[in-house]
């Protein structure tokens, strides 16, 4: 689903809950709504409106439990925004950017860059570095 009008609808606040939901389901194994308002600093009735509506385009399920879980589609966009995340914010760190603004500053960049500019980019640092 690389650059469809489906991903971009999404935007940057659907992204950020859906990595959110992956780095929780990662580090945990499981999430619910209230794990996902602590990550993201959200009242836990944003997070449930947002949920519904991630739920209702296909990107979560949420079990009987209160456990959400990832689609396949919402696991691929948490994925690859997650991926140009950890990228840039490791990149800008290594150029010499403080920590917190190279998160900040990745946080805006993972949003912003397309899939095919990203992996013209994220190649070209890749030789640069097998140079050295």
């Amino acid at each position: 689903m690389p650059g469809s009008s489906r991903t971009k609808a999404l935007g940057k606040s659907g992204e950020d809950y859906l990595e959110a939901i992956l780095i929780l389901n990662r580090s945990r194994g499981w999430c619910r709504e209230v794990d996902i308002a602590g990550q993201m600093g959200y009242s836990r009735p944003s997070v449930s409106i947002a949920c519904t509506k991630l739920e209702a385009e296909g990107y979560i399920t949420k079990e009987d439990t209160g456990e959400i879980r990832l689609t396949e589609a919402g696991r691929a966009i948490a994925e690859r925004t997650l991926d140009k995340h950890e990228f840039f914010r490791d990149w800008f760190i290594r150029t010499g950017i403080p920590p917190e603004k190279a998160e900040d500053e990745a946080c805006l960049v993972e949003h912003a860059i397309s899939d095919g500019s990203f992996a013209s980019i994220r190649a070209y640092i890749e030789r640069l570095e097998a140079q050295n």
